[in-house]
């Protein structure tokens, strides 16, 4: 099967710069996403984490 694609694939002309900037895209997505989440501040991760608790006091219903 591959190599029917692999034959239709080598008859584009420029096609071998695809597969160089999906890989771009990928490493760069990843490092930017990783480059926010370290310099994220801690106050708002942990702000964030307590949400799900949040609602629990204001009604004053908690589950032990």
């Amino acid at each position: 099967m591959l190599k029917f694609v692999k034959h239709n694939l080598e008859s584009i002309a420029g096609i071998e710069i695809y597969p160089i900037i999906s890989l771009l895209i990928f490493f760069i997505f990843f490092i930017v996403l990783y480059t926010w989440v370290y310099t994220y501040r801690k106050e708002k991760i942990n702000e964030l984490s307590n949400l799900p608790f949040a609602g629990e006091e204001e009604n004053g219903t908690e589950n032990q």
